[in-house]
């Protein structure tokens, strides 16, 4: 008769570590308002310590963390600084997440939305100059799963999003495949990225999606970046809503 397996022993519970994880949510959100302005230094280990309730230990985890993710330098004899935002990891998902929230003037939107402009239609144009006949079928079937779903709000947007994530893989770029997937998959989780709702917003979207394949199909390279590019800053501008005024 074979033994019984020995039980799965759990591992210690690392009570410091998820201490930290919430220190360091607020401290990057206070960093990205800023409320933590830059050049500004932090609140000493003590204060820290006090103001949120835990070890000093978890402080210097959370610290670590943060200069981890590019939002302070520590500088021993100085204390800890707040980095200037161009050396901030705008790629981190809690960065990015913190930025995109507290986004009310639209400039991250704005921003983000020039970056991705630049990386797909770099992706689109490198798809259309070594598309195989496979490949056109995937980005024309996509288009159609699109026409398909236009009288349907939800579905129509998750086919927008199918077009998009398959030019991005079958351009063959992985780097910028990463970056812009990782910009428009957080961007969509955000209201004010959808925006407003506009006029003939259905067929504009697959009119301008129809020449990014046609351009692909004809494997012209520079106008299927010029449809891509034009597409995403178009459609941005289009339900860009302007924010309240003080």
């Amino acid at each position: 008769m074979m033994a019984a397996p020995d039980a799965f022993a759990l591992p210690p519970r690392r009570r410091a570590e998820r201490l930290s994880v919430a220190v360091v949510s607020e401290l990057v959100e206070l960093i990205v308002t800023g409320q933590l302005a830059e050049n500004q230094l932090l609140p000493p280990e003590g204060p820290l310590s006090d103001y949120f309730g835990v070890s000093r230990t978890v402080i210097r985890e959370s610290v670590k963390l943060l200069e981890e993710k590019g939002l302070v330098i520590v500088t021993q004899g100085r204390g800890t600084q707040v980095a200037r935002s161009g050396s901030w990891n705008m790629l981190d998902p809690l960065v990015l997440s913190a930025l995109i929230d507290n986004d009310e003037s639209l400039g991250i939107l704005d921003e983000l939305t020039t970056v991705r402009a630049s990386l797909e239609s770099a992706m689109a144009g490198a798809m259309a100059a070594r598309r195989t006949d496979e490949e056109l079928t995937r980005v024309e079937h996509a288009l159609q799963f699109m026409r398909d779903s236009q009288h349907e709000s939800d579905a129509f947007r998750q086919a927008d999003v199918v077009f998009h994530l398959t030019v991005m893989e079958l351009s063959r770029n992985h780097l910028a495949e990463n970056i812009a997937k990782r910009l428009y998959l957080r961007a969509l989780e955000s209201s004010r990225f959808h925006g407003l709702g506009y006029e003939n917003a259905f067929q504009s979207t697959l009119d301008e999606h129809a020449l990014v394949v046609d351009a692909i199909a004809r494997q012209d390279v520079a106008a299927a970046e010029q449809a891509m590019s034009h597409h995403i800053v178009s459609s941005w501008q289009r339900r860009r809503f302007e924010p309240p005024r003080d």
